[in-house]
């Protein structure tokens, strides 16, 4: 039997698409789509509506959506808010399973407007309708050409015949196009157009979730103001880490000025900064600065596939100037730059004549004109070192030209990732070093800030799977793990925490202080006692910390810690202490928790 399509499927992948109210004039919301679909080549079924028209583009226009020869699988309203949920009744009758509204006048402006865009979560709870939007731009499948977004960006800068391998999803259609426009003015072709507008029926983690299982998508790019749903992103962002396509999200409101205007652009809730970042960073997110490193990274993303992609970049510059830029960039990004070994120097210095800067930085000067494949000596010469994750080589003009062929060489030998930073050439050279596995940067700084995250994102990627293996390893082993009691103590909780692998430290629970002596002998010195209790959560406060003990101290201290704190506290159970090695050479650690109502699930 074949696999059951995912529901957002006729959305994003749709065969037929009905526009009601398309025009026939080709710079309004209803003629765009319907000029986009035409000029671009979408092969499906186009059904244009609108009693005023016979015919539009060539296509059989239909008067209302009643008279539709068949169901179209999905329904773009191009028309007012006001009689949006009207039509919506009437697709549902016609057997339509999604629709996308392109109007606004819902939650974003408040007062009836919320009043509105609660009856469209009504009405698709009720009959199951995939609803996109309101107030959004529409979407684009660029793979197909199945494009129902009313932006006219694709007019100057159309998709084309090459596959994309990033996904873009937006809560803003402005951001998707501009977002767009920057990567493919670098080149690049995107697969899917995705802006969620207000998100009342469908959450922008029901998005990813669609792309994880999208084979074309290799990495997404994003631009969040706010998550609605929090479980659902947090299970979305996991799936794709675990299928290895990088998640990129640029998320705005992060100051209280930014955090004002997100609520009234998509009613959404910025929410807590420090939240986000530390979500972000624990679920293997990618987080950008701007639009530009958000279409660097995803740029960078097709090549980072199988490369040993570390901290350790060694620089080759036709210029030695442009080396100690690119170096002090790279340290600014906390990247190191390995000093290449005495013998890897003195071969370079043989090979190059005249060449000054052999440490890293190498600079490789102009010499490369004197000799053919001179550029590939050294490049083998210092990748034959071992010191290097990420070769970054700056060229330019007709030396980069020139090069190129045996950058290519190079790149073929090594799982270390070749970058280049290159400020004029041909398109066509930049193609041939691209499809050789080679990303081209036109700029130090952009070339420099998209490493430094990709690398971060690689190194957590790796923290991550190791616990990830850790936890699996310890769920098997224990299928049957029951919750610690809700009046857990803490070493109740450690307890249960070490079945999950988690490294706790070796304690013993004594009552009194001739066990307390005991156990004592049996840890040696110096130790820690603390009162045991889950009705005290401030020890230090009720007289309930001893550090630094010696064993002969502590059958005394375990008795006047429990006089102690039973005057303190004397509702409080607290009746044994705990007793521990010190711990030396690791630094204190407070752990808190703060739930954050804007991203938590509903």
């Amino acid at each position: 039997m074949p696999e059951p399509q995912h529901r957002l499927e006729a959305v994003l992948n749709p065969s037929s698409i009905a526009i009601l109210g398309a025009s026939g004039n080709p710079e309004r919301i209803g003629g765009i789509a319907l000029d986009h679909l035409g000029r671009l080549g979408f092969t499906g079924q186009v059904f244009p509506v609108n009693p005023k028209y016979a015919e539009l583009g060539g296509r059989q226009c239909y008067p209302d959506v009643e008279s539709l020869p068949t169901a179209p699988d999905v329904a773009v309203l191009a028309l007012a808010a006001e009689d949006v949920l009207p039509m919506l009744e009437r697709c549902h009758a016609k057997g339509i399973p999604a629709a996308i509204i392109y109007a606004a006048g819902y939650a974003e402006v408040g007062g009836e407007g919320a009043v509105r865009q609660q009856q469209l979560v009504d009405f698709s709870r009720r009959t199951g309708m995939r609803i996109v939007g309101p107030n959004c731009m529409g979407l684009g499948n660029l793979a197909t050409s199945a494009i129902t977004s009313f932006v006219p960006t694709f007019r100057t800068f159309p998709p084309d015949d090459r596959s994309g391998h990033v996904s873009l999803v937006t809560q803003s259609g402005s951001m998707c196009s501009d977002i767009y426009v920057t990567g493919w003015m670098m080149d690049m072709r995107f697969r899917h157009f995705i802006n969620t507008g207000n998100e009342a029926c469908l959450d922008f983690s029901d998005y990813l979730d669609y792309l994880v299982e999208d084979h074309g998508t290799q990495a997404i790019a994003g631009y969040v103001e706010g998550l609605r749903d929090g479980e659902n992103f947090v299970s979305a962002a996991t799936r794709l880490r675990e299928a290895d396509k990088p998640l990129i999200l640029l998320k705005a409101g992060e100051s209280e000025r930014g955090s004002e205007v997100t609520q009234s652009h998509t009613a959404a809730l910025a929410g807590n900064r420090a939240v986000y970042r530390a979500a972000f960073a624990q679920l293997g997110v990618m987080q950008a600065r701007h639009t530009v490193h958000l279409a660097d990274l995803a740029y960078l993303s097709r090549f980072q596939r199988g490369k040993r992609l570390g901290s350790r970049v060694v620089v080759a510059s036709i210029s030695g100037a442009m080396g100690a830029v690119t170096a002090d960039l790279l340290s600014a990004q906390d990247l190191e730059l390995p000093t290449l070994s005495q013998a890897c120097q003195q071969k370079l210095l043989g090979s190059v004549p005249g060449i000054a800067m052999v440490c890293n930085p190498v600079d490789m000067t102009g010499q490369l004109f004197s000799r053919n494949r001179l550029a590939t000596e050294v490049l083998q010469t210092i990748m034959a070192d071992d010191v290097a994750d990420v070769l970054l080589v700056f060229a330019t003009g007709s030396l980069y030209e020139r090069i190129a062929p045996e950058l290519i060489e190079v790149a073929a030998h090594t799982d270390c990732l070749v970058a280049v930073i290159a400020t004029s050439g041909s398109a066509d050279t930049k193609r041939q070093l691209e499809a050789a596995g080679i990303p081209v940067f036109p700029d130090a700084a952009r070339a420099t800030e998209a490493l430094g995250t990709a690398v971060r994102w690689a190194e957590g990627s790796a923290r991550t799977a190791h616990w990830r293996a850790l936890r699996k390893a310890a769920a098997a082993a224990n299928t049957a793990v029951s919750p610690p009691p809700a009046r857990a103590d803490e070493h109740q909780v450690k307890q249960w925490l070490a079945k999950f692998g988690v490294p706790v430290g070796h304690a013993e629970v004594v009552r009194d202080a001739t066990q307390a002596k005991a156990a004592a002998l049996r840890l040696g010195g110096p130790l820690a006692m603390k009162i045991l209790s889950p009705d005290i959560a401030h020890k230090t406060e009720a007289g309930g910390v001893r550090l630094n003990l010696g064993c002969d101290d502590v059958a005394q201290a375990a008795q006047q810690m429990l006089d102690t704190v039973s005057a303190a506290a004397p509702d409080a159970s607290c009746g044994v202490v705990l007793l521990q090695p010190m711990e030396q050479g690791v630094c204190e650690l407070i752990i808190g928790v703060t739930r954050d109502p804007c991203s938590a699930s509903p």
